[in-house]
């Protein structure tokens, strides 16, 4: 691993643009209303692309330099729009994509790839994982994605939603070893023995579900709340400063600014090691996201 290696202590992840949504509020066994639905949910659409720009401008503004993105999502055309109206150099942020499931079950990797660089409008990522190691699939995907290294089109690679178990394999196979992986943890789901597994092989570890959705059984802890006024901060902000204190890179997920400020605003206090391991004592190995051993990736 290049020990130059440099990568924010959060990101933003704004995920995808649309997730189902509609707008239809008229009668539609009438040809009126049909037509009035399809106008009203182009309008709607609109409405969430032009919020999904200026919060990522503003997040981008405030601070915010690690882009945690998928093809998953799309082709990232409007982050591209918010990093230009943003005015921070290029060069100033480390930006993620990941390869889909879609392009891994269509051998399409490529493809998918330089349509997310057009999208953007830029000519390299910082960092390049897969969205999820799919049976039969991930290694070939890996060294897929080492060609567009060697091709000087990503700086680093990495995973997402890996065991150990898949890490020994893309070991056996890689001409570049991953540098960064991307998992579920939260204080209801530590994984402490993957973490220092990633940790020992020189890979930095991410957090997706940092806060556990807002999930009631953390939010509402009295012990968070106890810490939390002692350094006037919120829960979040706690749950945040704990990820940092272990060494993990959390990556929220946010289009509110005055929470995207609350997410930045963790680095002027440090829980007290009792603090720290109180959290981790809220531990119940509760998984909130798809267990890559045991979910359909065709839904994914």
């Amino acid at each position: 691993m290049d020990k130059s290696f440099n990568i924010p202590q959060i990101g933003i992840g704004p995920g995808s643009i649309r997730h189902g949504e509609s707008w239809m509020p008229f009668n539609r066994k009438y040809l009126w209303g049909k037509v009035l639905n399809r106008i009203c949910d182009k309008y709607f659409l609109y409405k969430k692309e032009r919020h999904y720009l200026q919060s990522m401008t503003n997040a981008f503004r405030i601070g915010f330099r690690l882009l945690d993105y998928s093809s998953a999502y799309g082709d990232g055309i409007l982050l591209g729009e918010a990093i230009r109206k943003s005015e921070v150099p290029r060069e100033d942020f480390f930006i993620t994509t990941r390869v889909s499931n879609y392009a891994q079950r269509n051998h399409t990797v490529r493809e998918e790839f330089f349509n997310c660089l057009k999208g953007m409008g830029i000519n390299y990522v910082d960092l390049l994982q897969f969205h999820w190691p799919m049976t039969d699939l991930y290694l070939d995907t890996w060294r897929e994605m080492e060609k567009l290294k060697d091709e000087g089109l990503v700086k680093h690679l990495g995973v997402a939603n890996c065991h150990q178990h898949h890490l020994e394999e893309i070991f056996k196979i890689c001409k570049y070893r991953p540098e960064v992986g991307q998992f579920e943890i939260h204080p209801l789901f530590t994984q402490k023995p993957l973490i220092k597994y990633y940790k020992d092989n020189d890979i930095v570890v991410e957090a997706y579900t940092p806060v556990a959705r807002y999930d009631d059984r953390l939010i509402r802890l009295p012990l968070l709340k106890n810490i939390g006024k002692k350094y006037n901060k919120n829960v979040v902000q706690v749950v945040l400063r704990w990820h940092i204190q272990n060494g993990v890179i959390p990556v929220v997920r946010t289009l509110s600014y005055n929470h995207q400020k609350e997410n930045l605003e963790i680095f002027d206090f440090e829980l007290t090691q009792e603090e720290m391991e109180a959290i981790d004592g809220i531990n119940i190995n509760s998984r909130l996201r798809y267990d890559p051993d045991n979910c359909d990736f065709s839904i994914l």
